[in-house]
């Protein structure tokens, strides 16, 4: 039929349709630039596996959905049958829809197949966004008389032989986002999630890159699995010579059961790559995300949230008074987290009954309400509507609408169990239960929606019920907001248990961890700004000593990493002093100023040699500002840790860095102070910062210092608006039209 070649950004995508199989992607990596289409063929041709000895009589087919039949002794992106029949497929092409008209809206490829013989029809569709970033999805549709048990339909990309080595992330609660690196050995490194949620040891990425690639430099190509459900991410190296990155929908036995006509639609994959390491990924992702119609476009509001200062303790005249605090130090959201609905004295009782308990709230919650309001701060609310507890009135008049394997309950977890939300009456319950609360408080702007245990033997009518739930979360996500367009919603599962794209198409934000320990957070948060810019990840100052771990921390250093994100204060604010007040004031204060360009720019990581020192910033697109925390996690062998580079500035243009003002320098700051910042600071060029870069105080462990970067040119000459090498104006990676 054809070749088709899509470019967008620094990515190209070459796809070799001519069938009569299903097409391949014989290129997905860096732009080729305009290739005449006389060339394409050669292009296509040269990357063909030649016929060895003992092995297929034909080049084995790596395409869009691998196949038995072309060859592929691999995962098969496809299993399923029919009465045990028609468990392999070879697919013909029926036809290719290329639309790439407009270069600033994202080209899209749309391929039709079937297999007459096994009752099958295929519909594979393609975008590459404006960004660079790869959208893929198949459709499976049963054109036979028969039902189809579908297995696994899983969309896979090839990766170059370049890519030889493989980082994910891992985690558990209070320990999200952890990386891990290794070497891509032959075979299969296959990362399934069966929490029925996204899961705190979601990969987010899996990434594919060159040996030794780091934060700004290497050739790396990734993907992640759009879906809040039981998922599979995999990087698989076959012996044959194909690499390929893949993700997808993990189906429980006979979950996926396709009538006759019936479909089926894979989660999006996430596909994306970048020539100049990680925060190349992250550029392409960020940008993508801003640039949906539903990313949030007003100032996120610093947050309040009384959960570690109250609990479950709710008494009206010390909540007004945190509340006053509250405005006083300059907070903008203030959230009154568990507790305040009938039972709910503990976290034993009460989930599922949806009503304000009027024993601790005769007057209902509108004083709290408006006196928040009063003070021109907006109203949030904790909420976990997919949980019940046995004690409950719900549960106990209700025992059926619970997820559960016939004739048992599923293993409790923090005394709950999960409401069944492919259940129409428990749905609709819910959905009134919500609506009726958020209309009878029209002063609610916001819900913190939290998701506290994995879904275990998650069945739905004797059968397994994780895709259900999942798609019946998000139609009641969808609906609220249709009626409540006004209402923010934040995705917390026990912290970040529950991030991925997918959720984020119906929530402002994610709460990244129950952990608000500044040394714990700067990883977590590094880890899942991978995926997610600053503006969308809930980062708040914890009290001095963490709830979670013990450990203690000065303000500045809490601060100093709670101001990459959505800013809040999850600290009992009441029980400090003026002074310190007013120094968290000034944290606020800081914060905002900075907020414009946190929430805006590009984001950067430092690939620094002593692993005691981390750094990362955030720099204006038009290179006009940065702003860039060091921070010292731990002692270091040498004396000094070496100059720190600061990156991603114009080269040409000169900048002026000096310590954040308005808040306090770290306390070692003043003895070990090197000379330019003893002298208030320096002024150099942006080549000279990202390529030599400045010497730091010698900082005490878990201390951080801020660096403001303001460029001190017009901009004569061409510079202002120019980009740093290789990057455009908007952050993502430009062509290069050679």
């Amino acid at each position: 039929m054809t070749i088709v070649h899509l470019r967008r950004a620094r990515t190209s995508l070459v796809l070799d349709a001519r069938g009569p199989g299903l097409p391949r992607v014989t290129h997905w990596g860096a732009d080729l630039g305009p290739v005449p289409d006389g060339d394409l063929p050669a292009l296509v041709d040269a990357t063909v596996a030649p016929v060895v000895p003992s092995s297929f009589d034909a080049p084995t087919v790596l395409s869009l959905l691998p196949e038995a039949a072309a060859g592929w002794g691999g995962r098969p992106a496809l299993a399923g049958h029919r009465d045990r029949r028609d468990w392999s497929t070879a697919f013909r092409l029926d036809g290719v829809d290329v639309t790439d008209d407009d270069p600033a809206a994202p080209a899209r490829v749309t391929v039709r197949a079937a297999d007459a013989g096994a009752g099958l029809s295929l519909t594979v569709e393609i975008a590459l966004d404006p960004t660079g970033l790869v959208l893929l999805r198949h459709r499976l549709r049963n054109t036979g008389d028969r039902p189809y048990e579908l297995r696994e339909l899983t969309p896979v990309l090839p990766v170059p032989p370049v890519a030889t080595e493989l980082l994910d992330l891992t985690g558990r609660w209070c320990r999200e986002r952890s990386p891990q690196r290794h070497p891509w050995p032959m075979g299969a490194w296959v990362r399934e999630g069966r929490h029925g949620r996204t899961g705190h040891d979601a990969t987010l990425l899996l990434v594919a890159g060159t040996a030794g690639f780091g934060f700004g430099h290497g050739e790396v190509w990734a993907v992640h699995t759009a879906w809040s459900g039981d998922h599979v991410t995999f990087a698989e190296r076959r012996p044959t010579g194909e690499s390929v990155l893949g993700g997808g929908e993990l189906l429980a036995p006979g979950e996926m059961v396709l009538d006759p006509g019936g479909e089926y639609a894979t989660p999006l994959l996430h596909a994306v790559f970048s020539d100049v390491g990680l925060d190349g990924l992250s550029d392409v992702l960020h940008t993508h995300l801003r640039a949906r119609p539903q990313h949030p476009t007003a100032p996120r509001p610093v947050t309040l949230n009384v959960w570690e200062a109250v609990y479950f303790d709710h008494d009206l005249d010390r909540l007004r008074a945190l509340a006053d605090h509250a405005a006083e130090v300059g907070v903008e959201r203030f959230v009154l987290d568990d507790g305040w609905f009938r039972g709910r004295r503990h976290d034993r009782a009460g989930l599922g009954d949806w009503y304000v308990d009027d024993t601790v709230w005769p007057d209902g919650l509108h004083p709290l309400v408006d006196h928040v309001r009063a003070h021109g701060m907006q109203f949030g609310l904790w909420v976990e509507p997919e949980m019940v507890n046995p004690d409950s009135d719900l549960f106990r008049a209700h025992p059926d609408w619970v997820l559960s394997a016939p004739g048992r309950l599923p293993a409790q977890w923090r005394h709950q169990q999960v409401l069944d939300l492919a259940h129409p009456p428990a749905y609709a319950h819910l959905l009134e239960r919500l609506d009726a609360l958020l209309d009878a408080y029209p002063g609610i702007d916001y819900l913190k929606w939290d998701h506290n245990r994995d879904l275990t033997e998650a069945g739905h009518h004797g059968r397994p019920g994780v895709h259900g739930q999942t798609l019946a979360v998000y139609r009641l996500l969808d609906e609220l907001r249709r009626r409540h367009p006004g209402v923010e919603i934040e995705s917390c599962a026990s912290g970040g248990g529950r991030v991925d794209l997918e959720i984020l198409r119906r929530t402002d934000r994610v709460w990244a961890s129950d952990c608000n320990d500044a040394l714990e957070r700067l990883a977590i948060q590094r880890w899942t700004g991978l995926l997610l810019p600053p503006e969308l990840v809930g980062s708040h100052i914890g009290p001095e000593r963490s709830h979670t771990t013990h450990r203690v921390h000065d303000l500045g250093f809490r601060a100093a990493t709670a101001l990459f994100g959505h800013h809040g204060i999850e600290w009992d604010i009441g029980a400090i002093g003026f002074v310190q007040r007013r120094e968290l004031a000034a944290w606020v204060a800081l914060h905002k100023r900075l907020r414009p360009l946190l929430h805006s720019g590009r984001v950067v990581r430092v690939d620094h040699p002593d692993p005691a020192v981390w750094a990362h910033g955030v720099v204006a697109h038009d290179g006009s500002r940065a702003v860039y925390a060091v921070a010292r996690l731990a002692t270091s062998v040498t004396q000094t840790p070496g100059p720190v580079r600061l990156p991603g500035l114009h080269p040409r243009r000169r900048y002026a860095v000096r310590p954040a003002a308005g808040v306090p320098e770290p306390a070692t700051l003043e003895l070990t102070a090197p000379g330019w910042l003893a002298d208030g600071g320096v002024t150099l060029s942006g080549a000279v910062l990202a390529t030599v870069g400045l010497q730091m105080p010698a900082l005490h462990p878990e201390q951080t210092v801020l660096l403001e970067v303001t460029a001190v040119d017009r901009g004569a000459g061409g510079f202002l608006g120019e980009s740093p090498a290789g990057m455009s104006r908007t952050g993502v990676p430009a062509s290069t039209d050679g």
